[in-house]
């Protein structure tokens, strides 16, 4: 089912013709409403290079020059980054959304014989097959289109694709149900954007995901989405775009680059608290429709835990709940 993305980075839309290509990448701190849509809360790099080709017979499509079209980057500023994701989490928090993850985007064109994406393989065929696939695109330019609302703000349609697409087109309908899901996720997931009847089609190709405090799985191949797309590129019906990889959750902080060098800020500290105070009370109020229902009541004493005692209570109301449920069905 197709969601919406607002504001995307310019690399996920990355264009190109027979004159040349758009290369480079983009990495941003992503947020997610209740209706599953995803906006790009803050910038962390982005940038954006036009290549073109030779204009000789026999090398059209080797880059001749490089222009720099889009440069912005926090990820080398402790201060720059801190204020990004403060301002980043805030507003998530002002505008009743959760912190999805933060995902990175990169574009080459597919030039490139190994794919660029940290925890993605794919067989060098594969690679030969998006290039080839990739050119046809640019040839009949068939890149996603940019929607505009009435506000002028910019979205495109997305949808997830592969066998384990759950891990990241979230399962529930209420903003308190995703948030219980997303309080305790941590993984990434990989895979390639491609573009077919107007939207962006993110098929996930590996991740390693879990909504648990347990260890992260061992990293695998989708090899029944790898074959969908192979199909889907033979038919010309998918256009490949760009790579992405989604660090999903709040603990996607942790693999900034400068995250040990910023994590004990006073004010991120701050704001990272004041979230987890927000996804409680959110996750509380999930649970208490149910507890409710049996005649339990502990709002006062649950306010005046400790932030480790409150994860610990809503584990144990989850934990509750599921035996609860159990027993109901039988």
């Amino acid at each position: 089912m197709p969601v919406e993305f607002f504001n995307p980075p310019a690399a996920i839309l990355a264009s190109g013709s027979k004159l040349g290509v758009e290369l480079g990448g983009s990495k941003s701190i992503l947020s997610i409403d209740t209706f599953h849509n995803l906006y790009s809360e803050g910038n962390i790099f982005s940038e954006l290079s036009w290549g073109a080709f030779y204009q000789e017979e026999g090398l059209e499509d080797q880059i001749d020059t490089f222009e720099t079209k889009e440069f912005d980057s926090v990820r080398e500023d402790p201060e720059a980054l801190v204020k990004t994701i403060i301002e980043s989490i805030y507003n998530i928090i002002n505008n009743e959304k959760l912190f999805y993850g933060i995902a990175d985007f990169e574009v080459d064109a597919f030039l490139n014989q190994n794919t660029i994406i940290p925890g993605l393989k794919l067989d060098y065929t594969i690679i030969n097959k998006l290039l080839d696939a990739h050119k046809k695109t640019r040839d009949a330019d068939l890149f996603p289109q940019i929607l505009s609302d009435a506000k002028g703000a910019h979205r495109i349609k997305i949808e997830f694709q592969g066998t384990k697409k759950k891990n990241l087109h979230l399962i529930g309908t209420k903003l308190e149900e995703l948030a219980d899901i997303l309080r305790m996720a941590k993984g990434f997931a990989t895979g390639i954007v491609c573009t077919s009847r107007g939207a962006a089609n993110l098929y996930i190709m590996s991740d390693n995901i879990i909504f648990q405090e347990d260890i992260l799985p061992d990293l695998y191949i989708d090899e029944e989405n790898l074959a969908i797309i192979e199909m889907g590129i033979e038919r010309e019906l998918l256009f490949p775009i760009s790579w992405f990889r989604i660090d999903l959750g709040i603990k996607s902080l942790e693999t900034l680059e400068l995250w040990d060098i910023i994590k004990d800020h006073p004010k991120l500290k701050k704001a990272l608290e004041r979230y987890e105070k927000y996804i409680t009370s959110l996750v509380y109020k999930k649970f208490q429709v149910m507890t409710e229902k049996i005649g339990t009541d502990f709002e006062e004493d649950f306010y005046e835990m400790s932030p480790a005692e409150r994860r610990q209570a809503l584990r144990d109301m989850a934990e509750a709940i599921r035996k609860l449920t159990d027993e109901y069905k039988k």
